[in-house]
């Protein structure tokens, strides 16, 4: 028998997760200088992370030798001020991916469902199929969520709903009000983890209230990150916001220690730092001008975009992007997502988005 075979069937059947591919392996696998790759795959930050950042990360070092505070209680504070909720209703993670994870372990089992949207982020049915719940595919419309769908899709076996605002890999975004309308409507027995990995990318029009909802749904989670427009996708570190008791359950089943010190002295220094934050949307705003009036001209179809990221229909999507790694342009396939024909492009800087802009007019000529 195979030693592989001992592992239970559903973890066994869960398709490993696929990031963005790294420069350095493109370099080695094509015979490419490093500094000559522009990769826009992963929706990271092209400016890098705050120089305030850089000091506190510098500044940590120092003290490496030392397990990190389990509590994060710096960081703890500093979230609580930033975003008015009391500091037991925060819980930190390994990057958002592990408070996605940890709501599955926590509040998913055998036999339980959890219902997510058709193009949502792959880590919703990773994390669900890895406690052996069930998960529950709602057909997109438009690219984007069904809430609708949602609703009809719950049972009496549902227990978590995972929705992604903006979505990953779409872009599309479900506006505020169909949003709470949405909450209103889901059974209080039901938790519902808002992903809110891009919300600092929104306009002020667009940018999530939902934090303020949490007064009144109990059975919300709502899901930020340090990854994508604070630029600290290397050290891994998010967050969870949420009702006390739910705060209590996620924390039990958190591994001690989740979130090292330099990450933590990062994240404190990044939110104090508004003004990178704004230079990190200003640039985007730019960037995602820039590409669509691009892709425009090439006559290509693209999903509207509310992230640092478009995803953009061509022709052979899987030898557009053989051919665009050929010439050091690494993008994101995305057929994983049910969408063969698209590849998912971030947003990075000027010269990053011509040099994409121009290869691929090559490639399509």
């Amino acid at each position: 028998m195979k030693v592989s075979n001992l592992a239970p069937e559903h973890v066994r059947a869960i398709a490993p997760y696929q990031g963005g591919k790294p420069i350095s392996e493109l370099a080695r696998e094509m015979g490419l200088n490093e500094a000559d790759i522009v990769k826009l795959a992963s929706n990271e930050n092209p400016l890098g992370m705050s120089p305030k950042a850089q000091m506190a990360v510098e500044d940590a070092i120092g003290d490496i030798a030392r397990y990190p505070d389990g509590n994060s209680f710096a960081l703890r504070d500093a979230v609580s001020q930033k975003f008015g909720v009391a500091t037991n209703q925060i819980v930190f993670g390994n990057g958002s991916n592990d408070i996605l994870e940890l709501s599955a372990r926590a509040f998913l089992s055998a036999g339980d469902e959890a219902i997510f949207s058709q193009h949502a982020f792959a880590v919703y049915p990773l994390v669900t199929q890895a406690v052996g719940a069930t998960g529950v595919i709602v057909p997109a419309i438009a690219f984007g969520h069904d809430l609708d769908g949602f609703l009809a899709a719950i049972t009496d076996k549902t227990r978590l709903i995972f929705v992604a605002n903006p979505n990953n890999p779409t872009g599309t975004l479900i506006a505020k009000d169909v949003l709470y309308a949405f909450l209103k409507q889901v059974p209080t027995h039901v938790l519902v983890v808002l992903d809110e990995a891009y919300d600092e990318y929104l306009s002020a029009q667009h940018k999530s209230e939902a934090i303020h909802w949490l007064k009144a749904f109990d059975n919300l989670i709502i899901s930020r990150t340090f990854s994508k427009a604070y630029g600290l996708a290397g050290l891994r570190v998010g967050f969870g916001l949420m009702h006390a008791d739910v705060a209590d359950i996620l924390n039990r089943v958190r591994q001690p220690f989740n979130v090292n010190s330099i990450a933590q002295a990062a994240a404190v220094a990044s939110l104090a730092d508004e003004d990178f934050v704004q230079k990190s949307y200003a640039a985007n705003q730019a960037g995602m001008m820039q590409l669509t009036q691009g892709l425009a001209k090439l006559g290509l179809d693209f999903i509207p975009s509310y992230a640092n990221f478009i995803s953009v229909k061509v022709p052979n999507a899987s030898k557009v992007n053989q051919q665009l790694l050929q010439k050091g342009v690494i993008v994101r396939p995305i057929a994983n997502y049910e969408m063969p024909d698209y590849l998912r492009v971030s947003i990075g800087l000027f010269s990053e988005n011509a040099r994409f802009l121009l290869a691929l007019e090559e490639i399509l000529k």
